[in-house]
């Protein structure tokens, strides 16, 4: 069909579905093992999580390439009035927020063997102390803030959220979003989107935490040491805690979960600010999800060319006619572009569409790596969130499949622990290989597989073809980019989704993905074709 549709170009076409074919006919050896992925399903009320550009950011304020790094993000808030020129020189006081409720702590002096030792307060974390404390196991949380509300600006899009009963954890919603491809070109996104209430999310979920009977700890981990039932954490303040089970949530700091294979990924970053403006152009009913217009910067000669070069677009979420988020955003890069770079093309931009910021509520600075290797699997620490490789390689984002694969990892680790089961009869390196299973199972791994190949390919497209990728990608039917955006699709939708890519793009594109792309191509190839169960 397609041969005929675009007979101007059938080289490249039979090249590209003969691609296709090499990877179809793997499909039989590759596919027969059914879809465990339960959380992906409505009845177990659980959905996806955005992607693209807009979802849950990681965030961090360092970017060295190929370096392991912690994740960070630094957002200071209190507002900090403007003075004319100078946005970018605006450091607003640095304030932190934390609950205020009491926590019931860990008693380190009764010696007790906790079922779960969860590192890390965020989203994830928490997720999977609730639902496994729900179960009537004893789980302790470890963090060094874990009243501090988190400090991102997570935007998802409704349907996620309502799916995970969490709609009364979004501050706003819009209408719908906006794609602007270049100054004549737009599409216009009917699904609604909302930015998360990271306060009421936290509460929500710590209050459930503590009615489970979850206890809590405020150090930072620096050392496990395992033995064949349990393992003990060494924390900073010099207490030890024992756990069956090992959960490390603690972000892109890999704090526990070993790799074994170079660490090189993708990098994208983004400068943002909470803005109270005089005014701005954009429609209060639709967030603007990516904004590839360029026309701001074209009295600067050499900043264009570098746009030109690895592009960055403007992400934003207007509260009101006075009030915004503004993010520039490089999508992804490697390695990432200089956070200099990324605000200086922000303030060229805002001063283009005339917007004058009178006070920054917050500024943040977000470095999230994307792709690279997954941990070793299985092994000893169980791990979720981007520690365990989940951030969508082609997007940079992953809260809300967090959020949903919280159910995997807490059935699992309920599954062999729960009831009245003895745990000495036990191998802790059992139980975590079959909870690492369930969280990796070999369609979420070829799923990734994809992504990743999506990544290598946006890597190596320049301004234009970016513009054109996602012309293509936003005509597309929306339960495909519906689908690629929240990981809802997996091999065999993933084939037919780059055939229909294909098939919308330009002459232009078809051309530039087959050069840029065969290669990527084949290697996802290999890589699928190697990693069996």
């Amino acid at each position: 069909m397609l041969i005929g549709v675009f007979s101007g170009f059938r080289s490249y076409e039979f090249i590209f579905l003969g691609n296709i074919t090499i990877l179809l006919q793997f499909m039989d050896t590759l596919l027969k093992t059914h879809n465990k992925l339960d959380f992906l399903h409505p009845l177990h009320g659980y959905g996806e999580k955005l992607g693209i550009f807009s979802s849950s950011k990681i965030q961090s304020h360092e970017l060295k390439s190929g370096s392991k790094k912690s994740s960070l993000k630094m957002v200071t808030s209190n507002a900090v009035k403007a003075s004319k020129g100078a946005l970018l020189e605006l450091v607003p006081e640095t304030r932190k927020e934390n609950l205020e409720f009491e926590l019931p702590m860990y008693d380190p002096s009764k010696g007790l063997v906790v079922d779960l030792a969860v590192v890390g307060g965020g989203p994830a974390g928490l997720a999977v102390a609730q639902q496994v404390s729900e179960a009537g196991l004893s789980v302790c949380s470890i963090d060094p803030s874990p009243k501090l509300i988190w400090p991102n600006n997570y935007g998802v899009w409704v349907d996620e959220f309502e799916a995970m009963d969490l709609l009364d954890c979004l501050d706003t919603t819009w209408s719908g979003a906006v794609v602007y491809i270049n100054e004549n070109s737009k599409k216009d996104l009917d699904r609604p989107y909302g930015r998360v209430n990271r306060k009421q999310l936290k509460s929500k979920m710590m209050q459930k935490c503590i009615l489970n009977g979850v206890k809590f700890h405020q150090a930072k981990v620096i050392k496990v040491i395992h033995e064949e039932t349990k393992s003990l954490l060494i924390c900073n303040d010099g207490v030890t805690i024992q756990a069956a089970v090992v959960l490390d949530a603690t972000g892109f700091s890999r704090c526990l979960v070993q790799y074994d294979k170079p660490y090189n990924p993708g990098y994208q970053v983004a400068y943002g600010i909470v803005a109270e403006v005089e005014e701005h152009p954009f429609d209060i009913n639709k967030m603007v999800f990516m904004d590839w217009r360029d026309s701001h910067l074209n009295n600067n000669k050499k900043l264009k060319e570098r746009n030109s070069r690895i592009p960055t677009f403007l992400y934003a979420m207007p509260f009101s006619s006075d009030r915004i988020f503004l993010e520039e955003t490089s999508l992804v890069a490697r390695p990432g572009l200089p956070m200099e770079d990324i605000q200086e093309r922000m303030e060229a931009r805002l001063r283009h569409l005339g917007i004058k910021v009178r006070s920054i509520g917050e500024d943040e600075y977000c470095v999230i790596p994307m792709g690279g290797p997954l941990p070793v699997l299985p092994q000893r620490v169980v791990g979720i969130g981007g520690t365990a490789g989940m951030v969508h390689p082609s997007t940079g984002y992953m809260v809300a499949r967090t959020l949903a694969a919280a159910p995997i990892v807490a059935n699992s680790i309920v599954k062999y622990l729960g009831g009245d089961k003895d745990l000495s009869s036990f191998s802790g390196n059992a139980i975590s290989e079959e909870v690492w299973k369930d969280l990796w199972p070999i369609e979420r791994r070829r799923q990734r597989e994809f992504f990743c190949f999506g990544m290598d390919i946006l890597l190596k497209l320049d301004l234009e073809g970016t513009r054109r990728f996602f012309n293509a990608f936003f005509d597309l039917e929306p339960r495909y980019w519906h689908g690629f955006l929240s990981s809802r699709l997996f091999l065999p939708d993933l084939i037919f989704f780059g055939l229909s890519l294909f098939s919308h793009a330009s002459n232009t594109s078809r051309i530039e993905i087959m050069a840029k792309g065969t290669l990527p191509l084949v290697n996802m190839i290999n890589n699928l074709v190697k990693d069996r169960d």
